[in-house]
């Protein structure tokens, strides 16, 4: 008697960077027996919707790494050392970009896959800038003096700027102690120039997401530059109505600090709920998604983001892209990972709405990160809750 497919529903977010390979690769799938349907939600929802929720509805969910703290203290999630042998999972982590696949270890197990890799990066409209895009934070700092600049500070973003500019400064959130959001001057240097940044800045795009901030760049005139917004592929081409915008690296640091650049991780990791009765032809989707075949030649061209490093370096996948991948690369490698703790989403939405109304009120780098640092310790959880 032949068997009926089991049925399987997916999150994703609605953008085509999200959706349009999934999608396509699901639709292939279904003609060799995988009954896999994607579902789709804003970019706000996969910033901050908590994914035990979600895991009660969907078998895949498409995540962003600081949500994993949250969703193995639920239980809600099947690690992928069930479902694939150490080879497997070692040769997709040798070939993932920066710290993409490391990112969804925690807690002694692998809880998503890197599908898609992402970082902050500088964005500029070329044929507008009145020199080539700044190399470090000086000369953000010049340029905003004389052409409008913009920075992206809507949503979790205002905390997650804060976060690049600090590590670029040499302090990193909790990177020497886990109590400690920050630890020490290097933040406050970082916070004294993002307030100046911020007096100086375009404000008519404030409240706009990295996606609309991205499209109105594009279309409209009146900021020639971004130095921290998360890239996005798509936007490296001109369409109809839109121009074709520049990313690059984002500034360096101080040589003090090794004049690195300080970027914030993001892209997306495909996680599996418990809810999910996991068969063969499933885990050889989810395989081939990872799979250098597609990761370097379907991915790219299907709008999406790859994780794998080969894809960034493809001389064919950056000539499609106007040189995004080649060009970002390089921060991408040096990105950092957001704490993944416990309750670290909440933190990172209030966190966010304090750094904006502490820059609007011009605050003291001295009162700002202290009132950062209480916030952080009331989120983070106790020993006996982790």
């Amino acid at each position: 008697m032949h068997r009926a497919p089991r049925a399987y529903r997916g999150l994703t977010w609605d953008h085509p960077r999200g959706y349009v390979a999934l999608e396509r690769a699901a639709q292939d799938a279904r003609a060799q027996g995988l009954d896999l349907r994607w579902e789709r939600q804003p970019l706000e929802g996969f910033e901050s919707h908590p994914i035990e929720e979600l895991a009660e509805r969907y078998d895949l969910i498409v995540l962003d790494h600081p949500h994993i703290g949250d969703a193995v203290a639920a239980d809600c999630l099947q690690p992928m050392e069930s479902l694939f042998d150490p080879a497997t999972l070692a040769a997709w982590r040798a070939q993932s970009i920066g710290r993409s696949f490391d990112s969804y270890f925690y807690a002694g197990a692998q809880w998503a896959l890197p599908l898609d890799a992402a970082t902050q990066v500088a964005v500029a409209r070329e044929d507008r800038l009145d020199a080539g895009l700044p190399r470090d934070w000086a000369e953000v700092l010049a340029l905003a003096h004389r052409q409008p600049v913009c920075l992206s500070l809507a949503g979790p973003h205002a905390a997650l700027t804060l976060f690049s500019m600090a590590a670029a400064h040499g302090d990193a959130p909790a990177a020497v102690d886990p109590d400690r959001l920050f630890a020490g001057e290097g933040a406050v240097a970082a916070w004294t120039l993002l307030s100046e940044l911020h007096a100086l800045a375009f404000k008519g795009w404030r409240g706009l997401n990295p996606i609309r901030m991205l499209d109105a760049m594009a279309r409209e005139p009146q900021a020639v530059y971004c130095p921290l917004v998360y890239g996005y592929v798509n936007y490296a081409v001109a369409t109809e109505g839109r121009e074709a915008l520049r990313f690059g690296d984002v500034p360096a640091g101080p040589a003090a600090h090794g004049g690195a650049p300080g970027s914030t991780l993001g892209g997306t990791g495909l996680a599996v709920s418990r809810r999910a009765t996991v068969d063969e032809d499933l885990c050889r989707h989810l395989a081939a998604l990872m799979s250098p075949a597609l990761q370097c030649d379907f991915i790219p061209f299907a709008d999406g983001q790859p994780s794998a490093r080969a894809a960034w370096a493809d001389g064919r996948v950056n000539a499609a892209w106007n040189g995004f991948y080649a060009q970002t690369q390089a921060t991408l490698e040096q990105a950092i990972v957001r704490p993944r703790h416990p309750g670290y989403i909440p933190f990172q939405t209030e966190a966010a709405a304090l750094v904006r109304d502490a820059l609007d009120d011009r605050l003291a780098p001295a009162p700002a990160l202290a009132a950062l640092q209480a916030l952080y310790a009331r989120c983070r959880p106790t020993a006996s809750e982790v």
